[in-house]
């Protein structure tokens, strides 16, 4: 497994090794002891999600204040523009953003650690997007920032012919940056 760092030390794309031939293809989308020896890190998982996404729809900035999550996610079928952006107000990056192409045939990961809001574009027709967890949903205490926040100003792709991305109505209400609840 390659881990190649970003601009924010906590977030990280993973590259699992991939073995493929004529007949397709071979990955372990997650073992732990490559994962620990890859990132120093030791998740305990107890929730994976799996979406499905038309062209378009952006689901995020979410996050939760409380059962603060970690995340590691992927796409199994199509492409997405992935965003984390770190919602820490003591971080040294507080308000910074790392955003990466995963796709199915790239087979990146992206590791969002707690204190990050995280959110995804898709730019397919269609896209699966898988996430483990490392505490439960909890609908009380997520929250959510406003994917086009000026402050935050992150660089989303554009889809040509579409003018807007699609969001949830949760999303439509989200709030800016310098109006949230956030981490301390």
């Amino acid at each position: 497994m390659n881990c190649i760092a970003t601009h924010i030390p906590d977030v990280f794309i993973l590259e699992p090794k991939v073995f493929g031939d004529a007949r397709g293809f071979f990955t372990e989308s997650f073992n732990a002891q490559a994962f620990t020896a890859a990132t120093g890190l030791k998740p305990d998982f107890v929730q994976d999600n799996h979406s499905k996404s038309a062209r378009g729809v952006l689901r995020g900035l979410h996050y939760q204040l409380s059962h603060a999550q970690d995340k590691l996610v992927r796409v199994v079928q199509g492409e997405v523009f992935d965003v984390a952006v770190d919602v820490r107000r003591a971080s040294a990056t507080f308000g910074q953003w790392v955003g990466v192409h995963l796709s199915a045939e790239n087979f990146r990961q992206l590791w969002v650690p707690k204190g990050f809001a995280h959110g995804f574009l898709v730019l397919s027709e269609t896209a699966e997007f898988l996430y483990k967890t490392t505490d439960y949903y909890h609908p009380a205490s997520e929250r959510a920032l406003l994917w086009n926040d000026p402050t935050l100003a992150i660089a989303w792709p554009e889809i040509p012919g579409l003018a807007a991305p699609l969001l949830s109505a949760k999303d439509q209400a989200a709030k800016p940056l310098t109006e949230a609840e956030l981490f301390a």
